[in-house]
């Protein structure tokens, strides 16, 4: 069970409930798969609300990584979600709000 105090959540990714959290090590893959110069600058581009498909995978795939799951990219972009799409965007900013949380319920 996902532990939110720790930036964990669940989601149901290619047909099993799994836990994703950003480790510091998921956060510095991601840093450099953006090319953000440090941690605001990621949260930054988080915020902006503008993902392309594939910035959802790199999150995902991170969230899971960091989770103990050894998983590639391309593995993560092909697992389906329940609601598609929508489904893909809701783990990604439920990901980024957990792991930016300052535990005074805003991000």
């Amino acid at each position: 069970m996902a532990n939110r105090y720790r930036g964990e959540i669940e989601a149901e990714l290619g047909g099993h409930r799994r836990t994703l959290v950003l480790t510091l090590g998921a956060l510095a893959e991601l840093e450099a798969a953006f090319d953000a110069d440090d941690l605001a600058a990621l949260a930054e581009r988080f915020g902006t609300g503008h993902m392309k498909a594939r910035d959802l995978v790199h999150i995902i795939a991170a969230g899971l990584r960091g989770a103990g799951e050894t998983v590639r990219d391309d593995e993560v972009a092909a697992m389906t979600a329940p609601g598609g799409v929508t489904t893909y965007v809701r783990i990604a900013a439920d990901l980024i709000a957990a792991t930016f949380d300052d535990g005074s319920g805003t991000a």
